[in-house]
């Protein structure tokens, strides 16, 4: 692995501890006080600790260089794994909202103490502090999967903060509203697995990851280059595959037109971020009737 991979890693693993303490501190506590909405929050941020896991393992499997059987890299690991812990956290969202309509029609009643004053806002403190320590270590380290986890866990504040509103409703005498919250928690889960599967089934699918102009106005930018079509692309950020045909003027010779493509390629690559591989095809060009 490289050096910046191995930071990531590190950084995905402190994170990761962090995010078990808050959780364990929300679900332990939670179930003590047969408070709903906590407990839910609490198996919102232990999903957030399994991402930081599945983060942790696809930056080791994503790392590995294409091989015989790979010719394309290992870089589809990671979206494979990102579906199926979505499918896990819409299972939990689903459990969240069955315990949360059995909990209307029960006689157990939430206990709300000091200490689960406490516990809330201790964790979102922790949470902001996550938060910002990701930021920076993203932008520092160019990282796709730091940035957009400290943006998933800022998200989770808000989550926190509707948890606070039931234990202020529970303490006002309207206990109500744990399992009123409890729903809107789930529903946040249920809505987090699906936009992730829908993002990595447009990885897997092959989707287009660039627009096909911005792809031919930079190739237009290589003295030679005629015209420009046939433009595919693929894979995910950070490792974007681009296919293009280029037109070349017919008595070049194979050298000078290799030399464009190779032009081409260079110019793609370091222009345009993320880029892992350019192929470019040449075509002797012809005027259009």
């Amino acid at each position: 692995m490289d050096e910046r991979s191995k930071k990531i890693q590190q950084i995905l693993v402190i994170i990761l501890v962090l995010n078990l303490i808050v959780a364990f501190a929300k679900i332990i506590y939670g179930t003590i006080t047969n408070t709903l909405s906590m407990k839910s929050d609490g198996y919102h941020s232990l999903f957030d600790g399994i991402s930081n896991i599945v983060g942790i393992v696809a930056i080791f499997v994503a790392a590995k260089p294409p091989d015989r059987t790979h010719p394309y890299g290992h870089q589809k690991f990671e979206t494979l794994a990102s579906i199926v812990i979505a499918v896990l956290i819409i299972f939990v969202g689903f459990e969240i909202i069955h315990n949360s309509i059995t909990r209307f029609t029960s006689d157990i009643q939430p206990t709300v103490t000091g200490l689960s004053f406490i516990v809330m806002i201790g964790t979102m403190a922790v949470n902001l502090m996550v938060t910002e320590y990701e930021r920076r270590k993203g932008e520092k380290l160019n990282s796709e999967i730091l940035l957009a986890d400290s943006i998933h866990t800022r998200s989770d504040i808000f989550v926190s903060l509707s948890v606070l509103v039931a234990l202020v409703a529970i303490e006002a005498g309207y206990p109500i509203v744990d399992p009123l919250i409890s729903l809107i928690i789930a529903a946040v889960i249920v809505r987090a697995g699906i936009k992730i599967i829908m993002a990595s089934s447009n990885t897997l699918c092959d989707a287009a990851q660039l627009e096909e102009d911005v792809i031919c106005s930079l190739a237009y930018e290589i003295d030679g280059v005629r015209d420009c079509h046939k433009i595919r692309t693929r894979g995910c950020k950070g490792n974007i595959h681009i296919d293009l045909h280029i037109m070349v003027e017919p008595d070049m010779t194979v050298s000078e037109a290799h030399a464009i493509s190779h032009r081409v390629m260079d110019h793609l690559e370091e222009k345009l971020e993320g880029v892992a591989e350019v192929l470019v095809h040449i075509d002797p060009f012809r005027e259009k009737k």
